[in-house]
């Protein structure tokens, strides 16, 4: 019976981890096709969010509640803190280098939407 619970585990935790690899790739892709580096963010976050929260998950399957668990549950926690913020200083630095500075009205010609008609 012992035997049978570790091989449930086993394959819970694999396939969470298989599961990050497939999203990463996923995004990976997604950077490389886009154009654009605001296209690009998008697809940056679900490797940068999701895919450690299945890491995460696969961890606390495999080893139960230990230091281990609770070493990779506080990455985690930076990690999805950290996230949004880089991506949101990414974004600004990105449109600083586009157009000098990040305000609207101020380093160069600010896009107007069109109305339609």
């Amino acid at each position: 019976m012992i035997g049978l619970a570790s091989t449930i585990k086993d394959v819970f935790s694999d396939g969470l981890l298989g599961l990050a690899v497939l999203l990463v790739l996923a995004s990976s892709v997604g950077v490389l096709v886009m154009r654009s580096v605001y296209q690009k963010l998008h697809f940056v976050a679900p490797a940068a969010i999701v895919a450690p929260v299945l890491v995460a998950l696969a961890v606390l399957i495999q080893q139960g509640y230990s230091q281990n668990t609770t070493q990779t549950w506080l990455a985690l926690l930076f990690v999805v803190i950290s996230g949004p913020v880089l991506g949101h200083a990414t974004a600004r630095a990105a449109r600083i280098r586009e157009l000098g500075d990040w305000r609207p009205g101020r380093g160069g010609p600010v896009r107007q939407e069109q109305d339609a008609p």
